[in-house]
């Protein structure tokens, strides 16, 4: 199943940060903070403005992002783990 958001909403995909180990600690899944990088998935069609124009997002398919750590609204699509979030949730573009 493919989804394609709406407007100037992006879907993406955390990206994992590995084993976390500090000072010697192995903390559990339980405990680790989600990461707040991730993979676009999908992008919607732009901003729709009031004077009927779409305004394009800035971000594309296959772009690596960094969000705010509260950002979005997670989804599940044939058991994998999703996140759609506004373009202006988005901090920045990794390059």
């Amino acid at each position: 199943m493919d989804l394609r958001p709406l407007h100037d909403r992006v879907m993406v995909k955390r990206l994992d940060e590995g084993e976390q180990v500090q000072g010697g600690i192995i903390i559990p899944d339980t405990a680790k903070e989600k990461p707040q990088q991730a993979l676009v998935k999908a992008v919607g069609n732009g901003k729709l403005l009031e004077t009927g124009e779409r305004v394009a997002l800035d971000v594309k398919a296959g772009d690596r992002i960094l969000f705010g750590k509260y950002s979005g609204a997670e989804i599940k699509i044939e058991g994998e783990e999703y996140l759609i979030l506004k373009e202006d949730e988005i901090l920045g573009v990794l390059e």
